[in-house]
């Protein structure tokens, strides 16, 4: 009893995927256009199984999908932008009129969930290390805290003269 080497359909699926070279352009842009990877894949005209195994064995493929899946991602926050300044016209049934919406809720909670990812990959595409993103940090929450003191030091009365001694506020309160 002989067992089969792969699946049924698998040589004819191998035989009907484009060529690395092509579909892994046509795969990158269609992801970078849609941040969906099955979309992308389809439009790349090759099977997602594919795209996963080249990207589990490729390192740079794999660098290459995370650049983009976070241009994709930075598109999709560009055209959340635009609907957050410029609202959807949206019209009820029956009205003849549309009415400017704003969804911010769902546009801001999308947003949110998205910016870690999107940090963590342009340190990754700056090559920055977690000790050099620390320490950028620690220097932007230093500059931060010497503008607080700054302020509070502007807006703390000058007195002149020398500084009253202890005990002298109550020896005039006495007399």
């Amino acid at each position: 009893m002989t067992e089969p080497t792969s699946r049924p359909g698998a040589a004819a699926r191998r035989a009907a995927t484009p060529p690395a070279s092509s579909w892994r352009r046509a795969f990158l842009a269609a992801l970078a256009e849609t941040s969906n990877v099955a979309r992308a894949a389809r439009k790349a005209g090759v099977p997602i199984s594919t795209v996963y195994d080249t990207r589990r064995k490729k390192p740079d493929f794999a660098r290459q999908w995370r650049d983009a899946l976070c241009e994709g991602y930075d598109n999709l926050e560009m055209e959340l932008l635009g609907r957050l300044r410029e609202g959807e016209i949206k019209r009820a049934p029956g009205a003849k009129m549309g009415v400017r919406s704003f969804d911010n809720a769902n546009a801001f909670r999308l947003l949110s969930v998205h910016r870690e990812g999107a940090a963590q990959a342009r340190a990754e595409r700056a090559h920055l290390s977690a000790a050099e993103i620390r320490a950028a940090l620690e220097r932007k929450i230093a500059a931060m805290r010497a503008q607080v003191l700054a302020r509070q030091e502007a807006e703390t009365p000058l007195i002149e003269g020398p500084a009253p001694k202890a005990g002298a506020a109550e020896a005039n309160n006495a007399e």
